[in-house]
Formats: C-alpha cells, sequence, structure tokens
C-alpha cells in the first residue's frame, strides 16, 4: 500500500537502516493508505495558524541548507488543495535557498505548533515568481500591510505530506499566546483590586 511520505524518504540505505534496528517490519508489512498528496480543510487549518517554518533544501555539492521563516500567523498561504505559497523578503542576502532551489526546486518543510505539540510534514517541489510576473498571486499572498515589499513568491506544489507523534514536542509559547492565556487571570486581578479599594474606602468612611 501507498504510504506518500515514506515512499520518498525511504531509500535502500533507510531500508538497511530500519532493518539494522529491527522496525523494517513495521513498514514492510503497512496496511492502509495514507497517500496524503492533497491537503485536506485539517491541514489548511493548521497552515493558516502558523508564523513559521523550517525549509530544507540541498546544494549541488549534497550538503543540506534548513533555514528559518517566519511571519504574521497566515503569512503561509493555501492556494488550493496541492499549493502553498509564502513571500520570500529580503534577509541576509546569502540567497542560499535561492541559489539551491535553482540546481534543485525540491524542498522539505516542517511546520510546529508548539504549544498543541504538533508537526506537520511536507515534500514538494518549489517554483520561484517574481512579484510582478502573477498580480493574482501576488495579490493572494502579499499582506498589503506589510512594510517590507517582497523579492520573490515562492510557491510550493506538494508531493507528500505526513504528520508526526507529539513525543518529545517541547511545548513553547509565543508572547501573544501567553498574554492570552494569562488575560483571565489579568481581568480577575483588577476586579479584585478594584473591589480591595472599595473596601478601603468603606472602612475609612468609618473612621
Amino acid at each position: 500500500m501507498s504510504y506518500g511520505f515514506l515512499d520518498i524518504a525511504v531509500t535502500p540505505s533507510v531500508r538497511a537502516a530500519q532493518a539494522e534496528m529491527g522496525a523494517s517490519h513495521l513498514w514492510e508489512d503497512f496496511q492502509g493508505h495514507r497517500a496524503f498528496d492533497r491537503f485536506t480543510p485539517n491541514e489548511a487549518a493548521f497552515i493558516a495558524q502558523r508564523d513559521s517554518f523550517y525549509m530544507a533544501t540541498v546544494s549541488e555539492t549534497g550538503w543540506p541548507y534548513v533555514q528559518h521563516r517566519g511571519g504574521a500567523p497566515g503569512f503561509v498561504k493555501l492556494m488550493d488543495e496541492t499549493t502553498i505559497a509564502f513571500a520570500d523578503y529580503r534577509g541576509n542576502r546569502q540567497y542560499i535557498s535561492l541559489g539551491n532551489l535553482r540546481a534543485d526546486d525540491r524542498v522539505s518543510m516542517i511546520l510546529m505548533d508548539y504549544p498543541r505539540r504538533a508537526r506537520l510534514k511536507i515534500y514538494g517541489h518549489i517554483e520561484v515568481v517574481p512579484v510582478d510576473a502573477d498580480p493574482a498571486l501576488t495579490e493572494r499572498v502579499i499582506d498589503p500591510k506589510a512594510k517590507a515589499r517582497p523579492d520573490r513568491i515562492f510557491k510550493v506544489r506538494l508531493e507528500a505530506f505526513d504528520w508526526n507523534c507529539p513525543q518529545h514536542i517541547t511545548p513553547r509559547f509565543t508572547e501573544d499566546e501567553i498574554a492570552r492565556a494569562v488575560l483571565p487571570l489579568r481581568e480577575h486581578l483588577a476586579e479584585l483590586e478594584t473591589e480591595n479599594a472599595a473596601l478601603k474606602a468603606a472602612l475609612a468612611a468609618r473612621d
């Protein structure tokens, strides 16, 4: 049966490692269907909430390069059930990912949800699109409120995706997530302070 993501990831050397570790039977006898070559509403909702991801490309010398990308939640846009896109802004101007993609358009991405301990892995092919080449795409991807103008748009055509188990994912929270979590406590504290001030005023009035 098809496993999609592992159909790509499992090479002869990976199979040898699985055999050495006594795990080959887990995948050789896999029963089911995990092609996962189309994003469902579940993945769409997950992608829409992300404010960062990790992206790996490979150079002509065979060295992998992993880059972190971040933005406002939803900066990665789901274009359709097999395509996502995001704006590429100027950074340190090394252009390592861009250069790697000119030699090999394959990319691997990991999108994390640390508070919920969820991890989405994606294999895809990237098309580099000039900002002015596709006005409709640019309008959908670029945030009109963004101060910086992107250099280009990366359009990722899905090959396969998979979800990891939550084991060993340490929960982490952004400032906004922490602020939302403690907001009820702050509101309750404000109520108690108001009540305390009123009690003090009432006691003072008795003296």
